[in-house]
């Protein structure tokens, strides 16, 4: 019993003791198989996001948490010292960069990068 609690802790799906059923056998692997393909799905996800999010510019990335917090393009140029103009050339900067249309696009591919946190 310890071996399977420490395969477990060790990220094992499942832990069959033999003799063992094929067709349990068989069901567990292809269980396997379909978690590990969704994780991956969920990476590529992730990583496709973030290098999306390096190719803005600092000031970009500073206006996209200001959007993701809420905040009026106003108030984005007042706590970055901008002028909101300036702040709206660098929404739309940012939005070409991440190939959106639309704020709920922008905040989307934030959240699968990770910027966005649920607490």
């Amino acid at each position: 019993m310890q071996l399977a609690v420490e395969a477990m802790k060790a990220g094992a799906l499942e832990f069959l003791e033999k003799p063992c059923d094929p067709h349990i056998l068989l069901r567990t692997v292809d269980e396997g198989f379909a978690r590990l393909e969704t994780e991956t799905a969920a990476a590529d996800r992730t990583q496709a996001a973030r290098r999306r999010i390096a190719r803005l510019s600092m000031r970009e990335t500073d206006v996209l948490m200001g959007l993701i917090d809420g905040q009026p393009n106003k108030v984005i140029a007042h706590a970055l010292s901008l002028s909101p103009r300036t702040v709206e050339i660098y929404r739309a900067n940012l939005m070409d960069k991440l190939g959106v249309r639309s704020l709920s696009e922008a905040l989307r591919i934030a959240f699968a990068a990770g910027l966005v946190t649920v607490d």
